[in-house]
Parts: structure tokens; sequence; C-alpha cells
């Protein structure tokens, strides 16, 4: 038992020193969200999306303006048979020795008239864009979200740590007297080794709370760009905070309105309609503005110089009005997905705000069971103590009521903590921006 308890005790220290090692870091609610919306590799992507839909307005944009190609070449013929008719009768040895031509062609074309595509395609490629916008914006909500409870997670280990410790010292103090008790034939032997069980009991809850303080300090540092030794050290005020709640109706209005992963399928549902309505317009004819410049060079036989055109085309594809059909079902089809996911995601929202909302009252409805039940819990200690003091209570009796008292404390720290997630989870079911 003595070798156990050393073992114990010794890896506790050495914990608790490569803990205090470390480089401390004092940490508010405010600076874990700044500095995680700065290192969130998840924004990152999502900004990279938006210059991706931002690039896409331009392209699309780009297909009002003129399209120029410019193409040359130079060819090397095997003894091509010129026959130039306008030449004389009377001449004689037959037409020249051809072995080589050049020619370069420039074209520019402007479109007039694409059958609405282009502007569809500008439309389409807007909702997009504002789409991406938006789920960027969710997608920051959820990376708050996410450091709140990570920073509540840590304020919980660490509130553990404190607590267990403080039990162990109590426990310690205990066995160190109920040893001198023994010593003198006060106590009985069976007695000290209840008390000495439960401060092993103790330490081993200590070894489990340190490690998942130790987690949580690693969680919240890779969250927060920071090297994964600092000990983070958060602010303990945050549990403190109280709000009001507003009634139900007014949070499921809100999400309704006010939630982006709503607005951005609403944006993309617009942006398919519109895609429909450039595949319709693939059954249209396309009008462009043509102009261009030739230069042809045949050695000793033809050269063509300031040849400049300039035309108006006109392009109708016949077969897109049957081939286009399917086109546009698919295109269609496409569209009632969205509508369909746009209300099953409506309902969702709903659900979602309605378990935040009930888990909010249940949060506070704990805080003040935890509350009072500490209370209990200490004034149940307090009597037994007496009681065990004038000999009118067991050992386990006191030991039992010391385990009630750590409890209740922990279970009312870590309900105080709770609600604050849960309020915020609510905010953001809601649509609400976290303050």
């Amino acid at each position: 038992m003595k070798t156990k308890e050393m073992l114990l005790a010794l890896t506790v220290f050495m914990i608790g020193s490569a803990l205090h090692a470390q480089e401390q870091k004092p940490l508010t609610l405010k600076e874990a969200i700044e500095l995680s919306l700065g290192n969130s590799h998840q924004l990152k992507n999502s900004q990279a999306k938006i210059d991706e839909a931002t690039a896409a307005i331009k392209e699309a944009t780009q297909g009002r303006g003129p399209s120029a190609k410019v193409s040359g070449s130079y060819l090397r013929l095997n003894s091509a048979n010129i026959d130039l008719k306008q030449q004389s009768d009377s001449s004689s040895g037959g037409g020249p020795k051809v072995n080589s031509a050049m020619y370069g062609l420039v074209n520019v074309s402007l479109p007039i008239y694409a059958g609405g595509k282009i502007r569809y395609g500008i439309e389409s490629s807007r909702y997009l864009a504002e789409a991406a916008k938006l789920d960027a914006d969710n997608q920051k909500d959820e990376v708050v979200q996410n450091t709140i409870e990570a920073f509540i997670n840590l304020y919980k280990a660490k509130s553990a740590v404190d607590l267990v410790k403080d039990n162990l010292a109590q426990n310690q103090q205990r066995v160190k007297d109920f040893s001198n008790l023994e010593k003198n034939g006060l106590l009985a032997r069976n007695d000290l080794l209840k008390a000495e069980l439960q401060a092993s009991n103790t330490e081993l809850t200590l070894l489990d709370v340190e490690n998942n303080w130790a987690l949580a300090n690693v969680n919240m540092n890779l969250m927060l760009g920071l090297p994964t030794q600092t000990q983070l050290v958060p602010d303990t005020t945050i549990a403190e905070v109280t709000k009001d709640i507003k009634p139900l109706d007014e949070y499921v209005q809100g999400a309704r309105t006010g939630r982006k992963d709503i607005a951005s399928l609403s944006l993309q549902r617009k942006a398919s309609e519109t895609g429909v309505k450039i595949v319709k317009a693939d059954q249209l004819p396309t009008v462009a503005l043509s102009g261009g410049y030739a230069a042809i060079n045949v050695p000793k036989t033809l050269t063509v110089t300031n040849a400049f055109n300039l035309g108006v085309g006109v392009s109708y594809d016949i077969a897109s009005l049957w081939k286009n059909k399917a086109k546009v079902q698919q295109a269609e089809a496409r569209t009632r997905q969205l509508v369909e996911t746009e209300a099953l995601v409506g309902d969702q929202v709903v659900l979602q705000v309605n378990q935040s909302y009930l888990n909010l009252l249940s949060s506070q409805k704990k805080i003040e069971v935890y509350s009072k039940a500490v209370e209990q819990a200490q004034e149940n200690y307090r009597i037994t103590k007496n009681k065990y003091d004038n000999a009118l209570a067991t050992t386990t009796d006191l030991l039992d009521a010391d385990v009630a008292q750590l409890q209740a404390k922990l279970n009312y720290v870590f309900a105080k903590a709770d609600a604050v997630v849960a309020y915020d989870k609510l905010l953001q079911t809601a649509g609400i921006p976290v303050q």
C-alpha cells in the first residue's frame, strides 16, 4: 500500500511539475475566438472558395467582350502544280515552281445576341458567389461555437483539477490525523485504512482530471495555432455570466430569416433556376459581329495584303430543338432537389432551435438544483463531522459525506459552464451572432 501511494504521489508530482514548467498564458473567451478565427484552416478554405466564385463572375462578365484569335503558318510544299488561269496562253514553261507558302489570319468576334446565355451566366455566377460568402459566414459561426465549447471544456477541466486537489489535500490531512489517533489507540486500524483508501482513490481521480486538462490544453492550442506545450489559464468569470431568455417563437422566427445556411440554399436555388434558362437558351440562335485581316504570301506566285473583312454571323444549331430536352429536364430536376433540400433544412433548423432552447432551460434548472445540492452537501458534511467528533457517526459516514460534497461542487461548476455553451448554441441555431 505504501509503495503504491508513493508511486501515485510521484506521478502526480511529475505531471504537476511538467505543467508548471510549461509557458502559462491567460486566456479569455474573446481572445480564444479571435485566435481561432485567424488560424482556422476551414475558414481559409472558405475564403479560397469565395475567391473562386468571384473569379467566375469575372469570367462570365468577360463573355460580353470581344474575342480575338491570331493564327499563322509557314508551309513547305513538294513540287506543287500552280495553274494561274489569268496568265497568257502564249506563256510557256508552265507555272512557277512553288515549294513554300505563308499566311496569317486575325479574327475578332463580338457577340450581339446569344439567347441570353451571357446575361444568365453572369446572374448565376453572382448568386453562387453570394452563396459562397454565406457559407463562409456559416462556417465562421461554427468555428466560433466550436471555440466556445473547447474553451468551456478547458475551463471545466481546470476547475475539476482545482477542486480535486483541494479535496486531496483534505483527505491527506485526514489520513495524518487518523494516523496519529491510531498510534495513540484512539482509532481503529480499519478506519485509518478507509481514510487511506479514499485518499488513494482521490489521487487516481486527480490523475484522470490532470490528463483531461492536458488534453483540453492541446486541443485548445491546436485550434488557436499556439504551441501545444502552452499551458492555457482560462478566464474563470465566463461561467458567471447570466442572460435573459426570450420566448421560443422569437428564436424560431429569427432562425428562418437569419440562418445563413438557409439563405445560401435560397441563392443556390436561384442560381439553379437561372441555369435552366441557360440550357433553354441553347435552343436559340446566336448573332455576332465579326471582323478580320488576312495576309498570304506564296513566293513568286501570290501575295495578298490589306485583306480586311467585316460582317455579321448567325449560328443556329437545329439539333438543339430535340437534343436539349434532356438537358432541360436535368436542370429542372436539380432545381427541384434544391427546393426540397431548402424545405428539409428549414424543418431541421426548427428542430435544432427547439432542442437548443430545451437544453438551455434544462441547464438553468440544473444550476438551481446543483446550487442547492452544494449547500445541502456542505451542511450534511458539517453535521456528519460533528457527529463523528462526538462518536455518533462512523468513519464511513464521514467519508461518504466528503465524497458527496466534492461531487456536488463538481456538478455545480459543470452546470454553470454547460449553461454558457447551451446559450451560445441557441444563438447559433437561431442565426443570432454570438456576443
